[in-house]
């Protein structure tokens, strides 16, 4: 077998045989390559440096990359992000700032509206000017209105239930009052008079009083419908108690024929018409039925001097 022909030898001293060398440039801080030759051989070659247009163009992409990043570029860089940043924020949070605002709007809008009311309510704009009193039969509705005449000026918001109160008291048939404001410029008082029950006679002349003992007047003569009140103890007595809600029970019509209560104790109550009927009544219990059976024995026996409703279920006629 044939062996192949050897490769040809490089001539002494081409590049080829000369080794290549990284070395650091001190002047210029960037690696540069260099070329030694065989420096022991008789066909060594000496240093050959770069072309210097290369030389520069390295020089100046090294130094394009090494070139430290300043201040400035970190400052812009980090604007740059959190702008960036905020826009992408406000595209995904767009529908519920826009509910936020709409919610903010109608809450604004009931604060105003409740604010300015409250602020109108408490202003000269809703002044009282005008007092009307509702439920006054037996009373003089005037005299009360007049009575309250330093609240006229008032806002209705700031009306003084205690004033108004002390000025009620002048009134002693008043039982309850209710106050009643009606924009802008009107205050009604809802009154509820006392019933009397009848009267009390004294040195003094005739007390009228209600089932409570109130009095609710005093005269020197009887006043008309009203029957003479016997009881023993006075008004702070069972027995007053017992006679008074006996009274406010008869039926109308007999009412308006009582002529005089006695009452000993609150067993006993014993009631004297015009017509010279007595009704013995006994207890306040069960008023309601005996004022029902007492009615109907009225009808039945008309002649009758003496009715017994102390037993509703056993009425006794004489």
């Amino acid at each position: 077998m044939r062996r192949p022909p050897p490769l040809p030898t490089p001539p002494a001293g081409t590049a080829a045989d000369t080794p290549r060398r990284r070395e650091w440039s001190t002047s210029r801080g960037r690696a540069a390559d260099t070329e030694y030759g065989d420096r022991t051989g008789p066909g060594s070659a000496a240093v050959s440096p770069m072309p210097a247009a290369d030389a520069n163009a390295d020089a100046d992409a090294d130094a394009d990359g090494l070139r430290p990043t300043s201040t400035r570029d970190v400052w812009r860089a980090a604007r740059a992000r959190r702008k960036a940043l905020r826009a992408e924020i406000r595209r995904f949070t767009q529908r519920s700032r826009r509910r936020r605002i709409l919610w903010l709007s109608a809450v604004g809008a009931v604060v105003l509206l409740i604010g300015g009311t409250t602020a109108a309510a408490y202003s000269p704009l809703f002044a009282v000017e005008k007092i009307t009193v509702v439920g006054a039969t037996t009373l003089d509705a005037a005299a009360v209105e007049a009575a309250l005449g330093e609240q006229v000026g008032t806002p209705l918001a700031l009306v003084d239930s205690s004033e108004v109160k002390a000025a009620l008291l002048a009134f002693p048939l008043i039982e309850t009052y209710a106050l009643e404001a009606k924009p802008p410029h009107d205050l009604t008082v809802r009154i509820v008079e006392r019933t009397p029950v009848g009267v009390i006679r004294s040195e003094a002349g005739y007390t009228l009083v209600d089932a409570a003992g109130v009095a609710l007047s005093t005269t020197a003569d009887q006043p008309a419908g009203q029957p003479v009140l016997d009881i023993d103890g006075g008004t702070e007595s069972v027995a007053f108690e017992s006679a008074g809600l006996v009274v406010r029970s008869v039926p109308a019509d007999v009412r308006a024929l009582l002529t005089g209560v006695r009452a000993t104790t609150a067993d006993d109550v014993t009631l004297t018409l015009s017509s010279g009927l007595t009704v013995v009544w006994g207890s306040s219990d069960d008023s309601p039925m005996k004022s029902e059976v007492l009615t109907k024995t009225l009808i039945s026996n008309p002649e009758a001097s003496t009715i017994d409703v102390t037993s509703p279920h056993a009425v006794v006629v004489g």
